[in-house]
């Protein structure tokens, strides 16, 4: 079971929303039941049931204990824009693995179009995920943004592509560029010359090449 975000007073803790309908109704959770609910300075609370509904869920905190599951360095994933559902793969398993933040790039070879209407959809998608991964924050998705643009505003921008230095783990506050699916012009690759990291000489499709990168940045723990 996923852990939830609650509100806690004393040793109180409510779930309202519709986290509270995920446990009622899709995990079935009954009254004496125990949740683990995460509190954002840093503890995982083991909480017994005792009230389930769909509108809120409350229970009493039998224990704590210190948790840190966030990386120890914050690494931005830069995705340039990809069809929807290789896009939600890597904001869903791009949460669990430990990106800090998202932010959404379309690049010249981009054919997918981002529609207005997803914001809320990432959102949701990137939450759910921070609960199951029991992070102590979800990661925001931002954009998205040209590409110029993104590069040039982005904290300590590195860029993934076959032809760069080997992948190594980056510096703390860090943004690893990842996609298109068709690849990186060549006046992008010039835009982010001497910062260009490379996977290795496969062809990784997008999504992988996302996530094994953000892996390898974040480095080892």
């Amino acid at each position: 079971m996923p852990c939830f975000y609650g509100r806690r007073r004393d040793d109180r803790v409510e779930i309202t929303g519709p986290d509270a309908r995920h446990l009622a109704r899709s995990l079935r959770a009954r009254p004496g039941e125990r949740i683990s609910v995460i509190e954002p300075e840093g503890r995982l609370l083991r909480v017994r049931l005792e009230v389930v509904g769909e509108e809120r869920v409350a229970g009493r905190v039998e224990s704590e204990v210190e948790h840190r599951p966030e990386p120890a360095r914050s690494i931005t994933l830069a995705v340039a824009v990809l069809p929807a559902s290789a896009l939600e793969l890597v904001l869903s398993r791009g949460t669990e693995v430990g990106a800090a933040g998202f932010l959404l790039v379309t690049a010249d070879r981009c054919v997918a179009r981002v529609r207005s209407d997803r914001t809320a959809r990432w959102a949701t998608i990137c939450r759910e995920a921070a609960m199951l991964a029991c992070r102590l924050v979800v990661p925001e998705v931002r954009g998205p943004l040209p590409f110029p643009q993104a590069w040039e505003e982005a904290s300590r921008p590195y860029l993934l592509d076959r032809a760069g230095a080997p992948m190594r783990a980056l510096e703390d506050g860090a943004t690893l560029f990842v996609g298109p699916e068709g690849g990186w012009t060549p006046a992008e690759l010039e835009r982010a010359r001497g910062r260009v990291l490379s996977l290795g000489p496969r062809n990784l499709r997008a999504e992988t090449a996302a996530l094994v990168g953000l892996a390898l940045g974040l480095g080892p723990g």
